[in-house]
């Protein structure tokens, strides 16, 4: 390994070794979601297939007990977007996060909500919410009673970015169905936000490094939506190890993180939707060519399940089902070796006995999108 500058497949392993997918892990899924900083949760379900290509054993039931002993929660956090974090990171990170939020809510609704009173739309909602939790639609509707120059999402979104909110199970129970029915994080918990100091900060960011490390402030900025984030890094630095990538761009790490060799062996991974290991750099080259990003990340907003051959994103996958099977359909982005292909169809049906448990189970492979 060099010493101050990092290959792209060192800095490919480091990602991989922190996100235990060179080798799963014993950890209990609390702790990998605390080790993880939180899981993208946009959807209800890919965070039952990223701890399972994580976690040896992991059973989709332990996830659903965590939820509904609200012991996570599914909340907007990094990016003004939903997670699912431990009771613990939902109370720290929101707080830290909170200007992201702010000024999403800005930059979408600005225009309809400037003859609005903030503080009485947030007391009114607080009283609403105290009764019933509610969707946004119904909040939203009782609002606009009060403010009919705005509109229902305008006003819903900015309960959503000025109150902390859980989404309750079942939304995000494995199994069961279920709309995003909000109610205030305090309230849930049965623990209070507090005000997030520059400490709270500080903490974020060690917590970004430990898990994305090595990574350059702007690397956080899009993993965490906040912005100036140049100056906590420099304040950091005295605990901090610097690097170069290959190129030249300085990166930061916890001295205490051991880097592996640019050779370690990487098994064939499969990544849920939203992954955020896609969606935590400015740079992704070290998961994923940038020709490969139109491939992944749709227009509307959707990243697509992908999978891992050499530790770097190859191709696309999803799950077909009827009432006796359940397909396993692969597309990768070039023609791969066979040993590639056999690697990952191994997984593939590792993936299919967790997922479709029960089920009669194939592989398909479709066409190589770039043959």
């Amino acid at each position: 390994m060099s010493t101050n500058r990092l290959s792209q497949k060192e800095l490919n392993r480091a990602l991989l070794e922190r996100q235990m997918l060179l080798e799963r892990s014993g950890l209990n899924p609390l702790d990998a979601i605390e080790r993880l900083a939180g899981l993208q949760s946009q959807a209800p379900m890919p965070p039952y297939y990223a701890l399972w290509s994580r976690l040896r054993d992991f059973k989709p039931e332990q996830l659903s007990e965590l939820l509904l002993g609200r012991q996570v929660a599914r909340i907007a956090l990094m990016r003004s977007t939903i997670h699912l974090v431990s009771a613990h990171d939902c109370l720290l990170f929101r707080p830290v996060l909170q200007p992201v939020l702010e000024r999403s809510l800005m930059g979408t609704y600005k225009r309809d909500l400037s003859g609005v009173d903030l503080e009485l739309l947030l007391a009114e909602a607080r009283t609403r919410l105290a009764e019933q939790p509610q969707t946004f639609e119904e909040l939203g509707k009782h609002l606009l009673a009060k403010w009919p120059a705005s509109s229902v999402n305008a006003l819903s979104g900015a309960v959503r970015c000025l109150i902390p909110l859980v989404q309750l199970p079942p939304r995000g129970v494995w199994g069961q169905s279920g709309g995003a029915i909000h109610a205030p994080v305090d309230e849930w918990l049965g623990r209070p936000l507090v005000q997030a100091d520059e400490q709270d900060l500080l903490e974020l960011a060690r917590r970004y490094l430990r898990v994305f490390g090595p990574a350059s402030a702007k690397d956080m900025g899009v993993w965490s939506g906040l912005t100036k984030l140049g100056t906590v890094f420099a304040r950091l630095r005295p605990e901090l190890r610097a690097y170069r990538d290959e190129a030249g761009q300085e990166l930061f790490d916890l001295a205490d993180m051991p880097l592996p060799p640019g050779d370690a062996p990487a098994p064939a991974r499969f990544l849920s939707e939203f992954d955020n290991m896609l969606l935590s750099f400015h740079d992704r080259s070290r998961i994923m060519a940038p020709e490969y990003k139109p491939l992944v990340f749709t227009i509307n907003g959707i990243i697509k399940s992908t999978f891992l051959v050499d530790g770097f994103v190859q191709g696309l996958w999803n799950i077909e089902t009827s009432k006796k099977s359940a397909v396993l359909r692969l597309r990768p982005f070039r023609s791969l070796a066979v040993r590639d292909r056999e690697s990952l169809e191994e997984e593939g049906l590792r993936l299919l006995t967790f997922a479709e448990p029960g089920l009669d189970h194939s592989i398909v492979w479709e066409p190589a999108i770039g043959s």
